[in-house]
């Protein structure tokens, strides 16, 4: 059995992994991050990012390079799912503001790749599957498929949903959120002739919306209560199925939607069920960090996307993470062995305490606004209409109003 020495390890090179690894690279910190898969994961098609996730972007040093491959919103417009008519807007520029928002919606493939390109060479381990985790001292043992077992000082799960390492620091499952989503993307031959703008219509147990990535493409999506639209299970693996019924949702919502959903490819469309993290389960700081390993992204705060903050939370993570371990490992010069590990523990505490409201502030408040936005009852349909809405979509834009810091070179 071999064993490799490894001050810092990360499971997982989605957004949230590459993201820590780069933020931890720019501090002068060196990591290695583990993927399960033979090369870089680019599926997926698109992610709304707000002010929160630019900023972050920008402290890793990568923000105007992709700002240059999307477009910026300057309008965020709510419509009935029922009548198709409007139901609140907000303007996203900054002419009349005191804050300089940023919104934009990016191909995920975009994102991944330049993070990896930010990267040093060989930071990312592929075909290294996670079998197993045990503790030595203050150390980890992370076993391999491949019965490699590196030794480290930090473990750090970004490995999703279903984590591996989530599970063995004991924290609960996520639960259902007892609703799905179906999204999707279609490229046109030429320009599509929308204006950059987030498009979203709500109601009758649906959440339907659309996003500008380019000059050329959209994003679109889905969400729904399986319960209100008397959905089948069984369509999940049948595209042909997946895209009938989805126009089915959107046949009165408006002839917009309906034709784009309508263009999408067959290859481009995907489904999912909803999962959360209970709220509650993030206020214990175990569940966030113990015994020098901790989470980030999905594997430590899965929520449902009705204020588009998956993403831009993970972001946020990383670059809050590597600016605590970074203050933990210079805060004395030399530390080395015992001392280093009890040093981040320190450090790693600090993450779970400055992250904890602010990721339970966002699963709650997630849900509550997809509660509102897809519930059918004729009581909240009419505040809907007449309230809810507009307040929605302005407590959207506010909890992307987030600034997560700098990352400070020692």
């Amino acid at each position: 059995m071999e064993i490799i020495n490894e001050d810092i390890v990360i499971v997982g090179a989605g957004l949230a992994g590459l993201a820590t690894s780069l933020a931890l690279h720019r501090l002068g910190i060196r990591s290695i991050v583990l993927e399960s898969s033979d090369s870089l994961r680019t599926t997926g098609f698109a992610l709304a990012l707000w002010t929160n996730a630019w900023r972050a972007l920008d402290a890793l040093g990568v923000g105007d390079s992709l700002r240059q491959r999307s477009l910026h919103f300057t309008r965020f417009q709510a419509f009935s799912a029922d009548s198709g008519l409007p139901t609140a807007e907000i303007s996203l520029e900054a002419d009349d503001k005191p804050i300089d928002y940023d919104s934009r919606c990016i191909k995920r493939q975009e994102i991944v790749e330049t993070l990896e390109k930010e990267l040093p060479p060989g930071t990312i381990k592929y075909s290294s599957r996670v079998t197993s985790i045990e503790e030595s001292g203050l150390y980890k043992l992370v076993h391999l498929a491949d019965k490699t077992v590196l030794r480290t000082k930090v473990l750090i799960g970004s490995d999703g949903v279903n984590s591996v390492v989530a599970k063995w620091m004991g924290l609960p499952k996520p639960v259902d959120a007892n609703r799905s989503a179906i999204r999707g993307y279609v490229e046109y031959p030429k320009s599509h002739g929308f204006e950059p703008k987030f498009c979203a219509y709500f109601g009758s147990g649906v959440r339907i919306g659309f996003l500008p990535c380019d000059d050329k493409s959209l994003y679109w999506f889905c969400t729904f209560t399986p319960s209100a639209v008397d959905y089948d299970e069984n369509i999940e693996g049948s595209p042909i199925k997946m895209k009938q019924f989805v126009l089915s949702l959107a046949r009165n919502v408006s002839k917009e939607a309906y034709n784009i959903l309508d263009r999408t490819s067959l290859d481009s469309l995907y489904c999912a069920k909803l999962k959360l993290r209970t709220p509650w389960n993030i206020l214990m700081k175990d569940n966030i960090v113990k015994n020098n390993s901790c989470l980030v992204g999905d594997a430590l705060h899965p929520m449902t996307p009705d204020i588009g903050q998956g993403g831009c939370s993970a972001l946020e993570d990383s670059v809050v993470l590597a600016r605590c371990i970074s203050e933990a490992i210079f805060a004395k010069s030399l530390q080395e062995g015992d001392q280093l590990c009890k040093s981040i523990k320190v450090g790693l505490e600090k993450y779970a305490k400055e992250r904890r409201w602010r990721i339970f502030s966002l699963i709650s408040t997630s849900y509550l606004v997809g509660l509102a936005q897809e519930s059918n009852g004729k009581v909240i349909s009419y505040l809907r209409e007449k309230f809810l809405a507009q307040f929605t979509i302005e407590t959207m834009v506010k909890m992307g109003n987030f600034d997560c810091g700098k990352l400070c070179q020692k």
